[in-house]
């Protein structure tokens, strides 16, 4: 089993937290897609896509909803730089503090979400901000973590690996191909999740993705103090 998955029994541990916020990822993009004017807020190579083709006044497609979340991510992104910067590959006290903020800012984006039928002021804009900048933060914390092969956020470079590794495509076969497979169809598995969740209410799908995120921030910091004791 431990060659199957390519790590080491604590690092297993890590994989599986980064496999469950991929899931996460996919029930954020379905939310952002669906419920925020077809704006991904994890996806940013589908989101350059969207708007690509927005500004070329394609189908009506939104223009300024992927530049929020576009920004929003990118600032995420370089907070979770910045705070990780200088620690060592794997779980450290700041993921956790990190993903602990993916998760605050995941609930307050469902509570607007719940309340914006009945306040004006709280637009898709907002709410896309809020979701793009947790991504951020994600995806920059799971990268400090770095469990090969598993982002959270893309899964195309995951799929060619998966394929040209393949015995399919001449390869050995021998790569981690449980835990690329995994990432794909999870993140498929968090949209049709999503998907679902947003036909009752947009902050159902959030909500979830927040509860997932809390889950790993607390399975994380307990298998970081287990190793460090």
């Amino acid at each position: 089993m431990r060659a199957m998955w390519g790590r080491q029994e604590p690092e297993r541990v890590e994989l599986w937290c980064m496999l469950a916020l991929t899931f996460s990822t996919g029930v954020i993009d379905a939310a952002g897609y669906l419920g925020l004017d077809r704006v991904f807020t994890g996806n940013m190579t589908g989101n350059v896509v969207i708007l690509g083709m927005g500004l070329a006044g394609a189908d009506d497609l939104p223009v300024l909803g992927p530049i929020v979340a576009l920004i929003a991510f990118i600032a995420g992104a370089a907070v979770a730089g910045r705070a990780g910067r200088g620690t060592t590959s794997g779980w450290s006290g700041r993921t956790s503090l990190l993903l602990l903020l993916v998760t605050i800012a995941l609930l307050v984006a469902a509570g607007l979400g719940a309340a914006r039928e009945s306040i004006d002021v709280i637009d898709h804009n907002v709410l896309t901000a809020l979701l793009g900048l947790a991504m951020g933060v994600q995806a920059g914390a799971a990268r400090a973590v770095g469990a090969k092969d598993v982002t959270t956020v893309v899964v195309t470079s995951t799929l060619v690996g998966l394929v040209y590794d393949s015995r399919l495509a001449g390869g050995n076969g021998g790569s981690p191909w449980p835990r690329r497979l995994l990432s794909v169809v999870l993140i498929g598995l968090g949209a049709w999740s999503g998907a679902h969740l947003v036909d009752i209410h947009f902050s159902w799908s959030v909500l979830l993705a927040a509860v997932v995120t809390a889950i790993v921030v607390i399975a994380g910091e307990v298998h970081r103090r287990a190793r460090a004791a």
